[in-house]
């Protein structure tokens, strides 16, 4: 191409020469999304997700979540079903501004709503204080006898659950934990409902649990935190890019009842997931062997790449009782983190996606002997 001529084109706005455009656009990769539940930290998550969809190089096909995790789960579901990932980052944006302490909920939206955020029933703030010590002697079904719980308002007021319903291109999986078995129970596909995500974030000491068909549910992040394994059958994406909020380890010993129960918390709500790491690991070397088929027919298995956005640093650096803050600075200030995790992320492993994990599944859920 003559050099005067690329300069002038070069000079035109992107939209005014569509064949370079078109040449310098990066080529898309599906992907599978798991969410984990983190109380209010989840706001780390919308700016993951906020950046992956302006960045447009991921072409989501699957979405599971825990908690908040399923909240963001499907605020991000309900936009790409109603008008694509423009639509999708105004969902998780109005969400997050309506769900912070300064956003326009009515009073007893707003309670229940710093109560979803609550991941931590014991964290160290006032009102869990005194919670703590109501709780030694009335539960949710004392302090709550009529069993107000708006949150299906709230949900509600933002997801359109009939467009999700009908929204074939995204398979949608919400964790809960079965009160009466202690099993895992995914919801999804025409089961996702606003009860079901109720269910999801209905830790016991705050929530009486969520009957669905006079079953009782309580928070998924018990058992799936969150599901990783609806993969190995439910898309045809063979990668899975996990949003981890909890903390993977801390370098100190934790020495106060706060710190101590803080710790214990983390350990809980990464204990499934830590799980599932280790099962993802066996069957890939079930498949490798040979000893399980690959495909994406019946009774074939997907060969999962795991990848993973952690909060790092912050999440060690940020105290338990953060995870009740609810004001827009403090959320904000979690999504740029959240952006910068993804830009990063991306940088770093854009490449590994549909040909290897990005961390090491052995040395993550590995055991350690004495």
């Amino acid at each position: 191409m003559n050099s005067n001529l690329r300069a002038y084109l070069d000079s035109l706005a992107p939209w005014a020469h569509p064949a370079l455009k078109r040449k310098e656009r990066p080529s898309t990769k599906k992907i599978n999304l798991a969410l984990q539940g983190g109380g209010s930290h989840g706001a780390f998550t919308w700016g993951v997700l906020d950046h992956l969809l302006e960045d447009g190089r991921l072409e989501i096909t699957g979405i599971s979540g825990a908690s908040a995790g399923a909240v963001n789960a499907v605020m991000l579901a309900d936009g790409l079903a109603r008008g694509g990932p423009e639509e999708a980052r105004k969902r998780l944006s109005d969400f997050w501004r309506a769900a912070s302490a300064g956003g326009n909920l009515p009073p007893v939206q707003r309670a229940i709503t710093d109560r979803l955020f609550s991941l931590l029933p014991f964290a160290s703030a006032p009102m869990q204080n005194w919670f703590q010590t109501m709780s030694r002697y009335f539960s949710p079904y004392d302090l709550n006898p009529l069993n107000i719980n708006p949150l299906s308002d709230l949900i509600e007021r933002f997801v359109d659950f009939d467009a999700i319903h009908n929204h074939p291109d995204i398979a949608l999986y919400i964790s809960t934990t079965n009160v009466h078995t202690g099993r895992l129970r995914i919801f999804s596909g025409d089961k996702v409902t606003a009860d079901a995500v109720m269910a999801s974030a209905a830790l016991p000491f705050l929530f009486r649990a969520v009957e669905i068909d006079g079953v009782p549910y309580w928070d998924g992040g018990y058992m799936g935190n969150p599901a990783i394994f609806p993969f190995l059958q439910a898309t045809d994406a063979e990668d899975v890019l996990v949003v981890q909020i909890n903390p993977i380890s801390r370098k100190t010993t934790p020495r106060t009842s706060t710190e101590i129960i803080n710790r214990l918390n983390e350990i809980t709500f990464n204990s499934a997931l830590i799980t599932e790491l280790r099962a993802m690991d066996f069957v890939n070397q079930l498949i490798d062997e040979g000893r399980l088929p690959r495909g994406t027919r019946e009774n074939e298995y997907r060969r999962l790449y795991i990848h993973r956005i952690h909060l790092g640093g912050l999440g060690s650096r940020l105290a338990a009782s953060s995870r009740l803050k609810t004001d827009y600075d403090f959320f904000a200030l979690l999504h740029r983190a959240g952006v910068r995790a993804a830009k990063r992320f991306l940088d770093q492993h854009f490449d590994d996606i549909g040909k290897q994990s990005s961390i090491d599944l052995a040395a993550e859920s590995g055991v350690e002997w004495a």
